[in-house]
């Protein structure tokens, strides 16, 4: 369990009489299976916690012996409710020292025993960043959360990797979302949900006319779909062989995009299945060159054959006068 997890699960089981597993899962973005492991571990580590089964029943802190909440300030208590968060994502949010600030509060408030366990911040060390990655340009997320939070419309210019030129929008944000130490911005654009990365957001400025946000959507639905679109949904599936010494950095590269087929390998190569949201999108193989074989369809051999072809024709020696 993360210090952030541990604290916003102390936190919620301090702030109601019972809870239901199900409602802490749901609360803190996890699964069923991952809460019930908290919670043991909550017991075993010697807290307070009960569960009763029934109608009425729940999980809950004994009386008395929860955090001590009344210490934190309403901005304290709004910074500590952000989970999963590490501390230079914190720091990015200009969060980081409220949040120190109000774990250091209720750390002070704990019991001490002669055989306490050392502190979880102590020994958890959370880093959410991919490895070798550049820094970070364009917008940040700490000068964007105001107008988000305010829930104001955005006009944007938007650097994208598929068009020529930057682009102008005027977008409805949901909010800011993480994901593999790369910040995001949620939004709907002509009422369709996207999901802006902030190193490509060149410009913006507050549009003074409140978002207009599709009902009953929330950030975390739209964040929630938007990856189910991109991990799931394809346009073209590409079958390939890839050289057994490069499977796992294919797998690393396209996670749940691309599917082993077990029953088709050998000591040289890994029978796959890769799936792409467009057809330009291959181009992401040229980086394996004949470590990979790709059999079909045609036109993904077509396309590639051309992006090879091209590339030769870029990197071949100029002619001798």
């Amino acid at each position: 369990m993360t210090p952030d997890r541990f604290f916003s699960l102390m936190l919620l089981l301090a702030s109601r009489n019972a809870v239901t597993a199900q409602e802490l899962a749901s609360a803190l973005g996890v699964s069923l299976r991952t809460i019930t492991r908290d919670l043991n571990w909550l017991r075993d580590a010697g807290l307070p916690v009960t569960a009763q089964r029934g109608r009425l029943g729940g999980v809950a802190m004994l009386p008395g012996s929860g955090l001590d909440l009344t210490r934190l300030t309403p901005g304290e208590r709004d910074h500590l409710s952000l989970t999963g968060l590490d501390e230079k994502q914190r720091a990015e949010l200009n969060a980081s020292v409220e949040s120190r600030r109000a774990l250091s509060k209720i750390a002070a408030t704990r019991p001490r025993r002669v055989h306490e366990l050392l502190p979880l911040t102590d020994v958890v060390h959370v880093d959410s960043r991919p490895w070798r990655q550049a820094r970070a340009s364009g917008t940040t997320p700490a000068s964007l959360i105001g107008p988000v939070r305010r829930g104001r419309r955005l006009r944007i210019e938007y650097d994208s990797s598929r068009e020529p030129c930057p682009r102008d929008l005027v977008v409805d944000p949901y909010g800011l979302f993480a994901k593999a130490g790369i910040w995001y911005l949620v939004a709907d654009c002509a009422g369709a949900p996207r999901m802006y990365r902030l190193e490509r957001i060149t410009a913006w400025k507050e549009v003074d006319q409140p978002r207009r946000i599709r009902e009953s959507q929330t950030l975390a639905t739209v964040a929630a779909a938007l990856i189910e679109q991109w991990e799931h949904h394809h346009a073209i599936e590409v079958s390939a062989t890839i050289d057994q010494t490069q499977i796992e950095r294919a797998q690393r590269i396209f996670g749940q995009r691309l599917v082993r087929d077990d029953h088709e390998e050998s000591a040289t190569g890994h029978k796959v299945m890769i799936r792409f949201l467009h057809l330009e999108d291959v181009r992401a193989l040229l980086q394996f060159g004949s470590a990979i074989t790709v059999h079909g369809p045609t036109e993904a051999r077509a396309h590639l054959s051309n992006l090879a072809t091209n590339l030769a024709h870029h990197y071949a020696p100029s002619p001798t006068s």
